[in-house]
């Protein structure tokens, strides 16, 4: 019998201390796990498909790197997390480019051609509103809103106090409802 498990019969702590000494299948592995959660954070920090897989592949490098150093005083993925979106952070202050809101995709409805063009134009809205908040406090609302993760979760994940979590959301929120606010009215 093969004492050897599966990549995903094998725990992630076990992924972890396989990958810190020098396991590329391992760290392949915890990749794949969570590869779809990063590029969705990267994507939410700056909008672009292309922007978010460089951020994504960024990330994942410096993980790689960085992960001899990895303690497992909080979650592998809020590691990851923090490590994405300062890349995000990097990738955008590189880039210095306005996002292109027209390569999003359109929303799939069942209403017909009027009601996906609405739900595209409400979708563009949100979008750029998320994108016009300081790098900070997008960070906190793209870890709170999107990925649903806990107020102590996003604390871990960016090295700040709960109470900063909570005024950075906070600041998001109501930036986000005063810069849509002309268009929820119109309902």
């Amino acid at each position: 019998m093969n004492s050897r498990s599966t990549p995903s019969a094998e725990t992630e702590s076990e992924l972890i201390a396989a990958a810190q000494q020098g396991d590329r299948r391992a760290f392949g592995e915890l990749v794949r796990r969570h590869r779809a959660g990063v590029i969705n954070v990267v994507y939410r920090m700056c909008g672009d498909a292309h922007v978010a897989e460089d951020a994504a592949q960024e990330a994942f490098i410096r993980a790689w790197q960085h992960l001899p150093r990895y303690r497992p005083r909080s979650p592998f993925r809020n590691w990851v997390y923090r490590i994405a979106t300062n890349a995000a952070v990097d990738v955008l202050r590189r880039e210095k480019e306005t996002v292109d809101i027209d390569t999003l995709p359109l929303v799939a409805s069942n209403g017909g051609p009027e009601a996906a063009m609405e739900g595209h134009e409400r979708n563009e809205r949100v979008q750029q509103a998320v994108l016009a908040l300081p790098p900070a406090s997008r960070a906190v609302l793209v870890l709170r809103e999107y990925e649903a993760l806990s107020y102590r979760e996003i604390a871990e994940t960016l090295d700040i106090p709960i109470g900063t979590v909570m005024s950075r959301l906070n600041y998001a929120r109501n930036r986000l409802r005063e810069s849509l606010a002309p268009y929820l009215e119109v309902l």
